[in-house]
């Protein structure tokens, strides 16, 4: 170890302070600034994870167990960042801490996390509460969390598509009950989240298709009315992600429609572009609090699934550009970021 006692140190042209090698320690008043800034862009947190999903249509499907990831507030391709140990062919939800990843991808009842600063495997994290109560098969679940807790809705099927469940998700374990839906979901819809409130699509139901329905995430109960998206019946099987003031739905069965809301206040969706892939469904969402990516996805006819990743900046409105691509085409699976708008 070295030491410097010293008021000031200067190059012998004084044009620049010494290069200093090995291990140094400093004291003193000032002198010494930590980094400041969001660490997503200083080397930190920041990256997108996309698991599993169906290279081909359903049904037919070619399930995979792929996980990629990609640094959200760079362009780029997608890199291999480990394997789920299951596949997944459905819809699923995804959430996340600033550290730890969560996510629903099988058509059983379990919940698998990996550490998201690092690369490898996924491992077992527990099972979703009312699949445990008897379904055999549960699916087209939505996941969305503020920096502690994630909440599980919607689902099929039968009463998997009006329950509520949560988890702690720096705590292995299963789901516990957290409430009601109002209304009853039939299919893949999407939930945002800031870090006070969840906001859950209820994509397809008995006679509503556009409905959303909010949470307090603190605290337990049931969902309430917040609004509609606009779009409606046609933005099922959409992606979704949110910063700390705006959710973004974007994609469905047949169309490129991307809708925001605002999600501190109540009420309906707004317009916000269209994606740069048309006719795109079964898309996954994730995002920093600045930025968002739709990633994969398949058309609604003939049923091609594309590796495609699109990027739109959240605080503004405008179409979606091209991100990079993920490391192969497929859709309906799980998505999850450490830097999304729930975290704050």
């Amino acid at each position: 170890m070295s030491e410097f006692r010293i008021d000031q140190i200067k190059s012998q042209d004084a044009s620049r302070g010494p290069d200093i090698a090995g291990i140094t320690t400093f004291t003193g008043t000032s002198g010494i600034v930590m980094p400041s800034g969001d660490t997503a862009y200083r080397g930190g947190r920041g990256r997108g994870i996309f698991v599993s999903g169906t290279t081909a249509s359903i049904p037919g499907a070619t399930l995979v167990n792929t996980i990629d990831y990609v640094t959200i507030a760079t362009l780029g391709n997608a890199t291999d960042f480990g394997d789920s140990t299951s596949t997944g062919q459905e819809q699923k939800g995804g959430c996340a801490s600033s550290t730890r990843g969560v996510y629903h991808t099988t058509s059983s009842n379990v919940l698998e996390y990996i550490t998201i600063s690092s690369t490898g495997n996924a491992f077992d994290f527990g099972d979703i509460l009312y699949a445990r109560a008897g379904s055999t098969s549960i699916r087209q679940t939505q996941l969305c969390s503020n920096s502690t807790r994630g909440l599980i809705s919607a689902g099929y099927p039968g009463l998997a598509g009006k329950t509520i469940e949560y988890i702690t998700i720096s705590t292995l374990g299963n789901a516990t009950s957290f409430g009601d839906l109002l209304t009853q979901a039939f299919g893949p819809g999407g939930s945002v989240a800031s870090s006070t409130r969840a906001v859950h699509f209820l994509s397809k139901t008995p006679s509503s298709s556009n409905i959303l329905e909010y949470s307090t995430i603190s605290t337990l109960g049931d969902a309430k009315d917040f609004g509609d998206l606009v779009t409606g019946k046609s933005m099922r099987n959409c992606g979704s992600f949110s910063s700390p003031v705006r959710g973004v739905y974007g994609g469905g069965s047949g169309i490129d429609t991307i809708e925001y809301i605002t999600i501190s206040s109540l009420g309906d969706s707004t317009d916000f572009g269209n994606l740069a892939k048309s006719d795109n469904n079964r898309l996954s969402g994730a995002s920093s609090s600045t930025r968002g990516l739709f990633g994969g996805g398949e058309t609604s006819s003939p049923g091609t699934t594309t590796n495609v990743i699109d990027y739109i900046t959240i605080a503004t409105t405008g179409d979606a550009a091209d991100f990079g691509d993920l490391s192969q085409a497929r859709s309906g699976g799980s998505s999850l970021s450490d830097s999304h708008g729930g975290l704050g």
